[in-house]
């Protein structure tokens, strides 16, 4: 209902800018023949030359209105033969009104012939290049629907590809605590399993969520963390409250917590702490400390390269990662 509004008032506008251009040589001899006129001939003049004006301006907006919102064909030889029969149509009214509203007037033919002409290829072009200028678009749109569609597959295939390992890393976790007869921390454990597997399950459908969700997902996570590695790890959390709102890839905390207990050694002789905190750039920073393992496990690197990917289809940006000082961080970039 809006777009036929809008459509409406722009076909008025260019059939005004139309009827203004088509009457030009109407004001032009006007003026040549102002000097040469009686007083009553001018009056007389000056009503015909509205009343044309009024009428072409009429025409025009039909029109205008006939290519553009009811002649929908590729075809150039339809829209010429539709707009011939129009115009000569249109012709036939002009002369009949003309007639009886005003029989003296001077129509001066070769002029009204001119206009007629100009009339009938004025309607055909703007509704040829109209319809062309609508057909763009749709396929633009049908392009950009394909390609967001295209880009939610790939990000989903990339976020399916975090869960299992997930999901083995847990089931690891709850057999040692049995096997090790703590009841109390199987509970608490299985709890936390529970707040992440719920958070999981939510987010499933989701590309982006925003921060403070993401937060509290991370916060039980590293809870999970903590029981599985009985004390010996933790992580800190200081994050500006005005980025909270701010978006984030859903699960982008997830390999990046994961990874710190892949690729380094967490005892009693190496606590590992970890640190998420926001920077001067409002980024989202995740670091940890570097306690090589003696026998490097043997990864793909894969978690890094899909959280990278995500990104860049998600958000159109890309993760950095910076090592110093004996601290392995990666900067996450938000949207805003």
């Amino acid at each position: 209902m809006v777009n036929n509004k809008k459509n409406m008032s722009n076909i008025l506008l260019l059939s005004l800018v139309c009827t203004l251009f088509i009457s030009y040589p109407n004001v032009l001899f006007l003026n040549l023949d102002w000097h040469h006129l009686t007083e009553d001939a001018k009056g007389h003049y000056i009503n015909s030359t509205l009343i044309r004006f009024l009428l072409f301006w009429v025409f025009i907006y039909v029109s205008l209105y006939m290519n553009q919102l009811i002649l929908n064909t590729h075809s150039v030889k339809t829209r010429i033969i539709s707009n011939i029969l129009f115009t000569l149509l249109v012709f036939g009214i002009y002369k009949g009104v003309t007639t009886l509203i005003c029989p003296e007037f001077d129509c001066r033919p070769i002029i009204l012939t001119f206009q007629f002409i100009v009339f009938g290829m004025m309607g055909a072009f703007l509704g040829y290049t109209d319809y062309l200028n609508r057909i763009h678009k749709k396929k633009e749109e049908e392009l950009q629907q394909l390609k967001m569609e295209s880009l939610q597959s790939r990000c989903t295939a990339l976020t399916n590809q975090i869960n299992p390992h997930f999901f083995f890393n847990a089931l690891n976790g709850i057999s040692s605590l049995v096997r090790k007869k703590d009841d109390r921390l199987a509970l608490c454990y299985i709890d936390h399993l529970s707040d992440i597997f719920r958070y999981i399950l939510q987010s499933e459908n989701k590309g982006i969520v925003t921060l403070e969700e993401e937060l509290d997902f991370a916060r039980s996570f590293s809870e999970v963390m903590q029981v599985r590695y009985a004390g010996k790890w933790d992580a800190t959390f200081d994050v500006s409250d005005d980025c909270l709102s701010y978006g984030i890839p859903v699960l982008a905390l997830l390999p990046l917590i994961e990874n710190v207990g892949v690729h380094n050694m967490i005892d009693s002789e190496h606590r590992m702490t970890i640190r998420v905190y926001t920077n001067e750039n409002k980024e989202l920073v995740v670091s940890n400390q570097i306690f090589p393992k003696q026998y490097k496990q043997v990864t793909h690197g894969t978690g890094l390269q899909n959280l990278d990917k995500r990104f860049h289809l998600l958000m159109d940006k890309k993760i950095r990662v910076s090592e110093s000082n004996g601290e392995f961080s990666v900067i996450l970039p938000l949207k805003k």
